[in-house]
């Protein structure tokens, strides 16, 4: 069984196309830059191909999966995913963008009938969340709101903050009796016990939004994560700024610093880092809540993304899938350094 890494030489990718061969996977890495994927073939010592997205059908004939890397994925995902449907490939991804998944997920039928999978959101987004989701989904059968959030540590790379930028016009988003709704950004803000005592925090539009719905059948989802008071009243005033970051050339001038002057997390930071996952569920009558404590954002992407990955070729999957619904909630306790759930 093969595994293609789409934008492989990236800060996450190439971390991901490591492991898997560490791990003895047959392994293909590849992209758009032929020299930068050339070089990170010969010091893996794997195959290498060069192609852009929109060309990817010519070089999926002999691929079982295809995980994508390559960020902003509402960019890469769309030819990537057709080349998949073509090819019978099984499609990976480790985007968080609300956006991406709900067009994903538009695509079942078409992947049922071809037989594969399209699995998007196999790092930390939205892993350790969509499967505290679908087990406080357990636990509460009957429950009717959803919120979730998590209260990280570390930094972040430039391939996800450019994805953070493409999005920043967009606002904010929640999920209301099953549809995605636009609400400003930081609309909603409370205290929560991420695991490590009360933090201030606020909403965001994270890919659960998405994925949480399909993973529970609940129709009222929000999602926060962790910032000091003075950061959730600057996004708060930020939304004014909204209509103008989405101008082509303010992204392009943002993009271009980011490229510029981002790396990612050391070695050290990804070792010692850690992330506490909190979830909330209620019916209105009974509240339950749970947590999970997961080591460093990328760390927790480059495990989950691999054996995701390996599962994907083990398993027989078909259609829109999230990672809780295709390998159950307690697939991200069998990840590294995972801890939970921890239940109220």
């Amino acid at each position: 069984m093969t595994l293609l890494i789409y934008g492989a030489y990236g800060y996450t990718g190439e971390l991901i196309a490591e492991e898997a061969v560490d791990r003895g996977i047959d392994t293909v890495v590849a992209g758009r830059n032929g020299v930068k994927t050339d070089h990170l073939a010969v010091r893996l010592g794997c195959e290498g191909r060069s192609f852009g997205a929109d060309t990817a059908e010519a070089y999926l004939d002999d691929v079982d999966v295809l995980l994508n890397c390559a960020g902003p994925f509402v960019d890469t995902f769309e030819p990537l995913v057709e080349a998949c449907l073509e090819t019978e490939t099984d499609y990976l991804d480790i985007t968080g963008e609300l956006s991406v998944f709900e067009a994903i997920a538009e695509r079942d039928r078409e992947a049922e009938k071809a037989g594969i999978c399209l699995l998007p959101g196999v790092g930390f987004d939205v892993v350790p969340t969509d499967c505290l989701a679908g087990h406080l989904h357990d636990r509460l059968p009957e429950a009717n709101e959803l919120r979730l959030g998590f209260d990280p540590s570390g930094t972040i790379s430039r391939g996800t903050l450019a994805s953070v930028i493409e999005h920043l016009d967009e606002g904010g988003k929640v999920r209301r009796d099953g549809d995605v709704v636009d609400v400003p950004p930081a609309h909603a803000s409370r205290r929560i016990d991420f695991g490590r005592g009360s933090r201030n925090a606020v909403t965001i539009p994270w890919g659960d939004v998405s994925t949480a719905y399909y993973t529970t059948g609940i129709e009222n989802i929000e999602v926060y994560t962790a910032v000091p008071p003075m950061a959730g009243t600057a996004m708060k005033v930020g939304r004014f700024a909204t209509p103008v970051l989405g101008f082509p050339p303010v992204k392009r001038s943002l993009q271009t610093l980011v490229r510029a002057t981002m790396t990612g997390p050391s070695e050290r930071q990804r070792e010692e880092g850690a992330c506490y996952v909190w979830g909330e569920a209620t019916d209105g009558e009974t509240t339950v809540t749970s947590r999970l404590k997961t080591p460093e954002t990328y760390a927790l992407t480059v495990d989950a993304a691999t054996t995701a990955a390996e599962r994907a070729m083990e398993d027989d999957l078909s259609g829109f899938e999230t990672p809780a619904a295709a390998f159950t909630p307690e697939f991200v306790l069998d990840l590294d350094g995972v801890e939970g759930f921890f239940d109220d």
